[in-house]
């Protein structure tokens, strides 16, 4: 049972055609990256840039670039989210976490160093991949 389950989830999350079923397409344009709510954060926690899909999970706008990390109200039940990027900093691991939000969606949050091409880190990336349609389908597959 637990085989179905991973490979339905597999299947919502990278949208593979199935006999019978039709795959909606993750993105407008093929040439785009799935769609993935990206923020950049530098040495200080202060915002470089961000995604226009930040705005689900992070209440962002152009003028808050150079904001701090900890100033940013979000949508995300992740107190430990201001913790977890100090220690990626610190240790330059990356740190990945399923974490739900006010609004009762739910996202896989990367928080990894941000390299330059000359391997300097400058800050942090973080990235939201909204899993809520694979959540659902996990707890309708404990259900039954």
């Amino acid at each position: 049972m637990a085989a179905i389950a991973a490979f339905f989830i597999f299947v919502l999350l990278v949208g593979i055609h199935v006999p019978g079923r039709h795959a909606m397409p993750r993105t407008q344009n093929s040439g785009q990256a799935p769609d993935i709510a990206t923020l950049f954060l530098d040495s200080d926690l202060n915002v470089r840039r961000f995604t226009e899909q930040i705005a689900r999970v992070v209440h962002l706008r152009e003028g808050d670039i150079g904001r701090p990390l900890s100033e940013l109200a979000n949508t995300l039940i992740y107190p430990e989210l201001h913790a977890d990027v100090k220690e990626t900093l610190r240790t330059l691991a990356f740190s990945e976490k399923q974490v739900a939000t006010t609004d009762g969606h739910w996202y896989t949050v990367r928080i990894m160093p941000y390299r330059t091409l000359a391997n300097v880190i400058r800050g942090v990336v973080i990235t939201f991949v909204d899993i809520t349609a694979a959540k659902e389908l996990e707890s309708r597959l404990r259900k039954a």
